[in-house]
C-alpha cells in the first residue's frame, strides 16, 4: 500500500492541514509506504522543518517538477496571473500519480486526475483546510473525492446537505493543525506594552474580501488611532501575484502595494506571507480579530475574544450560511464606524458574543483527547483497508 500526500501550491498555508496525519500514520507504523509530494522549494523546505527526524525515516519526500519543454515556457510566462505549474505539475507527473494507492489533498484541484487524465482507480481523500463557511467549501466537487476528513458536525452536515456528500464517505476527525499549534509567548514582532492587539485579516477574493475596497482606509485608521496595536496578516494569497483572479465567482482584481508610511508605523506589523501567517502566532497573539470571510477566525476562536467583520459589499448575511461567523461579532459597512465596533465587540464579549463564539466553535471542531492528526490517521487506515475500527490506541495502528 502506497499512500501519498500532495501540497501543490505556490504558498505554505496548506501543509499544516494534512502533514500532521502522514507524521502520525509514519509515527504509529501504518504498514504503509508514506510519500510526502511537493511542488517547489518553499513547500519542500515547510515539509521538512515540520516533519523533522521523520523525514526520510518513515516518511519519503519527493519534489514533483515540470518536464522540459514548451509546458515549462509557458508556465513561466503565466505564472505572475494564473497558477499555470499548479496545474501542469498533473499532467507531468501522472506515473507518480499512478504508483499510488490513495492520495491525500487538502485543495481540490487534484482532482484533475480523475476527470481529465482517468486515474479513476486513484482513491483521493480530502482533508479540507480550514472550517470556515464559505460556499465554495461546499460546493459539488466535494463529493467527487472518495472520502473526507472533517474537523467537526458543522463541515459533515453541510456536505450531506449542500454538496449531496455520501455520509458514508465523511470521517469527522478533528482539526489536525492545531496538533501544531505554536507554544503561547511565540516569537511576534510588537512590544507587549498593554496595548489591544488588532489581527487585520482580509481574504483574497476580490468578490469578498474587505482588502480592495476598504483595506487602506483600515490601515490609515490605525495609523491615526495608536493606542492600539495592529497585526495586518492577510490570506496568504492576497499579495503573491500582481493580478488576484478568482474562478468561484470570475473577478479579477489588483491588490496593490502596501504604502511606506504603514511600514514605518511603529504600532502596526505588516506580514504578507511569511511562516507567522500560517501558523496561528497571529490568531494566538491578537486580542482582537477584524476580518471579512477569512476561515481564519475559527482558529482565532480557539480562545474566544472579541471580533468585528467589515463587509464593504452590503451583503444580506442574516440567516446565510455562508456567513455564520458574523454571528461572532459586530458587522459594519464602513471603516468611520471601526472605532465604535471594536469598543462594543470587547463591551458586549462577554454577555453576548462569547457564548455564541463557544457553541459555533464545538459545532465546528470535535476536539478530544486524543490529538485530531492520530483520528485522522485511523480513519484513513480504516478507509484503506490498513486497519479495523477496533485499532483505537493513539499513536499504534495495527493491520487488520
Amino acid at each position: 500500500m502506497r499512500i501519498g500526500f500532495l501540497f501543490n501550491h505556490d504558498q505554505v498555508h496548506q501543509v499544516a492541514h494534512s502533514l500532521p496525519i502522514a507524521l502520525a500514520l509514519a509515527r504509529g507504523g501504518a504498514g504503509a509506504e508514506i510519500v510526502v509530494a511537493t511542488t517547489n522549494p518553499r513547500l519542500t523546505a515547510e515539509v521538512a522543518r515540520l516533519g523533522g527526524a521523520l523525514i526520510g525515516h518513515g516518511v519519503q519526500l519527493v519534489e514533483l517538477r515540470l518536464a522540459p519543454g514548451p509546458g515549462r515556457m509557458l508556465a513561466g510566462a503565466l505564472e505572475g496571473l494564473l497558477p499555470a505549474t499548479k496545474l501542469l505539475i498533473y499532467r507531468d507527473n501522472l506515473d507518480f500519480f499512478r504508483s499510488l494507492d490513495v492520495l491525500v489533498v487538502a485543495e481540490k484541484t487534484s482532482l484533475i486526475l480523475k476527470t481529465r487524465y482517468g486515474l479513476d482507480r486513484l482513491r483521493i481523500v480530502h482533508t479540507r483546510h480550514g472550517a470556515g463557511d464559505r460556499a465554495i467549501g461546499f460546493d459539488a466537487a466535494s463529493a467527487a473525492f472518495d472520502h473526507v476528513l472533517v474537523s467537526g458536525p458543522k463541515i459533515r452536515d453541510r456536505l450531506i446537505a449542500d454538496a449531496a456528500v455520501d455520509p458514508a464517505k465523511i470521517s469527522v476527525v478533528g482539526y489536525p493543525k492545531f496538533d501544531l499549534s505554536p507554544p503561547r509567548g511565540a516569537t511576534h514582532p510588537l512590544q507587549d506594552d498593554g496595548r489591544p492587539v488588532v489581527l487585520y485579516n482580509p481574504h483574497v477574493s476580490p468578490h469578498l474580501s474587505s482588502w480592495y475596497a476598504a483595506g487602506g482606509r483600515v490601515l490609515d485608521w490605525f495609523l491615526e488611532h495608536d493606542d492600539l496595536h495592529l497585526i495586518f496578516a492577510p490570506h496568504v494569497m492576497l499579495f503573491e501575484r500582481r493580478y488576484v483572479l478568482t474562478i468561484d465567482r470570475l473577478r479579477i482584481d489588483r491588490p496593490g502595494r502596501i504604502d511606506e508610511r504603514y511600514l514605518r508605523a511603529p504600532n502596526i506589523h505588516i506580514d504578507l506571507g511569511s511562516r507567522a501567517s500560517t501558523n496561528m502566532a497571529y490568531t494566538q497573539r491578537a486580542d482582537i480579530y477584524l476580518g471579512d470571510v477569512s476561515s481564519q477566525v475559527y482558529e482565532f476562536l480557539l480562545t474566544p475574544r472579541p471580533c468585528v467583520f467589515l463587509d464593504v459589499h452590503r451583503t444580506p448575511w442574516r440567516e446565510d450560511p455562508n456567513y455564520t461567523h458574523w454571528t461572532c461579532g459586530p458587522v459594519i459597512e464602513d471603516v468611520a464606524d471601526l472605532g465604535a465596533a471594536l469598543s462594543r465587540a470587547r463591551d458586549e464579549h462577554a454577555s453576548i458574543h462569547r457564548p455564541v463564539q463557544e457553541a459555533l466553535f464545538a459545532y465546528t471542531f470535535d476536539l478530544t483527547e486524543e490529538p485530531s492528526s492520530e483520528r485522522a490517521a485511523r480513519a484513513l487506515m480504516q478507509f484503506a483497508g490498513l486497519a479495523s475500527s477496533s485499532s483505537a490506541v493513539p499513536g499504534a495502528w495495527a493491520a487488520a
